[in-house]
């Protein structure tokens, strides 16, 4: 049996062919609490298994033969039939809730793990919306979904004893419901597929819906900035009534299929009462037959309604699990193994003529930021962004039917397209060098812990102060006041009721712009890196924070590689050389006074000192 909490490894993601084969792969690895559920499912049955033949009985042997010992004994069976079952009932409710948190643990730490392994790349493969979804909404429904399972196993279980206590009395009505049953049942696979759209629907629908929540909850700030808060407003409520609208689609076809099982256990439930009766005005039965296979009858809709309940959560454990092995089965571009990479390498990136040399101090100035920071991308072996190449994806206004699902497949063939364009991508001789080895054939774990990149996509997350500085708790308290000093964020320090053990909502929701980008400043420079690279890590902050930012940094990093992207002349003064680029080249290198004399190059610098809003 898996106990909790189940041992996730990193590596450990197998392959699924299917949303079915994941399901079936999820029950596998619960087995050993899949099956003590389905056992306890019938010791909880057993009271409405037992309880028609041991109350008939009660009645033939003790009440019509007046006989007082018979009568309590059978009582007494009923008692302990029903202590029994109400002890099964609760086990049964205790493993359900274990299995159900060792499901949505499993997931959160699978989706956890894989947006690790793929780092930058998880957005090439799947919306952000998709992996919340999964973590959230869907490892709650392969909980349910097991739930459903072992309970399903169970009523099959018990519908088959309750047959063959009904054999014993009757065949004849024993063969009615054996027959009967599953045509009754069959008569609801007609909605089965609807259902299944419509879910499918809705759960896509509402990824999205979170993808543009996150969007809007990152962009606040720039949106009222810019006006633009009251239009992503209206289209978060446009596509906030689309997932209403697809839940009450949702909701119907559940209705549907609620009322169809009413509807066949009441139409089998009249049909035993029936024959019943006719059996007992016959003489082949007794009363007390009568009123056992009258119970049989009303417990038949029990087992039913569950199978009934779980071709609806066994549908939807489907649809989820078809999002999440898309999800858990992208496959990261970089290839494995590889040379590992030495203690401050030299970079050499051919692209640009620029070269990194060991314990220098190096900025990069360019008249288009874009191009320093496609530099950084590649010093870091990161594929290169993907901005504005997917805006058309998430466009599904006015689209419905199969036009809607025509679009989403022409969405999932793009991102494939993709992912087969950075598998080459990454494949390739990538053009540059760490000490004369190209950056495809090193191994890429060693790159990371070697040149550490902080771009201005970098995020805090919620936790406290401490856990923003340093999120893995290696750190001295010392060394971590210096990084928090050497990028002056000790004012948010300050700010912050608690000091280290002070709260950080999501994001940094909270900060201004500018303590957000020193509190990422100063997390970068606490990993101590053989080689870091800031792009642009003071374009949030005004003039007079530069100004102690400047020397701070240099300070800290002195005897370090460090690239810095700026236009700053407040830190391309403090750097040890300047990389000048015009179109993503190398034009010239020198000192920030060296370079002063170029005309080309001043008006960046310029450029440089008209920036900074914090």
């Amino acid at each position: 049996m898996r106990d909790f909490p189940p041992e996730v490894l990193p590596g450990d993601t197998p392959t699924w062919r299917s949303p079915l084969s994941f399901l079936t792969w999820l029950v596998r690895g619960q087995a050993g609490l899949v099956t003590l559920m389905t056992v306890l499912v019938v010791v909880w049955q057993l009271p409405s298994v037992l309880s028609p033949l041991l109350l008939g009985r009660a009645i033939d042997a003790g009440m019509i033969a007046r006989d007082p010992l018979a009568t309590a004994g059978w009582s007494g069976l009923l008692l302990l039939a029903v202590v029994v079952g109400a002890a099964g009932g609760i086990l049964q409710h205790t493993y359900v809730v274990r299995s159900w948190v060792i499901a949505i643990y499993e997931t959160q730490r699978r989706v956890g793990h894989t947006s690790g392994r793929l780092g930058h790349v998880l957005g090439r493969r799947v919306p952000t919306g998709e992996v919340l979804s999964v973590a959230s909404s869907d490892s709650d429904t392969f909980g349910a979904t097991l739930e459903v399972a072992s309970r399903f196993i169970g009523a099959l279980i018990s519908f088959a004893l309750v047959c063959v206590l009904m054999f014993t009395t009757s065949p004849m009505l024993a063969l009615v419901v054996i027959v009967v049953s599953p045509l009754l049942l069959a008569a609801s696979t007609p909605v089965l597929r609807p259902l299944s759209a419509a879910q499918r629907d809705e759960r896509t629908q509402n990824s999205e819906l979170t993808s543009l929540a996150t969007d809007i909850v990152a962009g606040l700030r720039i949106l009222r900035g810019i006006g633009g808060e009251a239009t992503f407003g209206a289209n978060y409520a446009t596509q906030s009534q689309k997932v209403r609208f697809l839940g009450v689609r949702v909701g119907t076809w559940q209705g549907v299929v609620e009322a169809i099982s009413v509807l066949v256990s009441g139409v089998l439930l009249v049909a035993l009462v029936y024959l019943g009766t006719h059996e007992l005005s016959a003489g082949r039965l007794t009363v007390g037959q009568l009123i056992s296979f009258v119970g049989y009858a009303l417990y038949m809709l029990s087992p039913l309604q569950t199978f009934f309940d779980f071709s609806q959560k066994w549908i939807a454990g489907l649809v989820a699990a078809a999002k999440t092995s898309a999800l858990l089965g992208a496959q990261s571009p970089w290839r494995s193994g590889g040379a590992p990479v030495g203690p401050s390498p030299r970079l050499v990136d051919e692209a640009s003529g620029v070269e990194v040399i060991p314990g220098r101090f190096l900025a990069v100035a360019s008249a288009d930021p874009d191009a320093s920071a496609a530099l950084v991308d590649r010093l870091g072996r990161y594929l290169p962004s993907l901005a504005g190449r997917h805006e058309e994806d998430d466009d599904e206004e006015g689209l419905r039917g199969k036009a809607l699902r025509q679009a989403r497949s022409e969405r999932a063939a793009r991102r494939a397209v993709q992912a087969a364009r950075d598998e080459e991508a990454a494949q390739q001789r990538w053009g540059v060098t760490a000490d004369g080895v190209d950056l495809r054939d090193v191994d890429l774990a060693s790159l990371r812990k070697r040149v550490v990149v902080s771009d201005t996509a970098s995020m805090l997350f919620a936790g406290t102060l401490q856990e923003a500085i340093d999120p893995w708790g290696r750190a001295t308290r010392d060394r971590a006041e210096e990084a928090l000093i050497a990028a002056s964020a000790e004012d948010v320090f300050d700010a912050l009721p608690g000091g280290w053990q002070g709260t950080i909502d999501e994001k940094g929701r909270g900060l201004s712009g500018g303590q957000r980008q020193r509190l990422i400043l100063a997390r970068a420079l606490l990993a101590d890196a053989d080689v870091l690279c800031l792009v642009e890590p003071t374009s949030a902050v005004d003039a007079h924070t530069e100004a102690r930012i400047a020397p701070r940094l240099a300070a800290y990093r002195e005897g370090r590689t460090t690239v810095v992207t700026t236009a700053s002349p407040l830190i391309l003064h403090q750097a040890d050389e300047v990389a000048f680029l015009q179109d993503g080249v190398l034009v010239a290198r020198g000192t920030h006074t060296d370079l002063l004399t170029r005309p080309d190059y001043r008006r960046v610098v310029a450029r440089g000192m008209e920036e900074g809003d914090d």
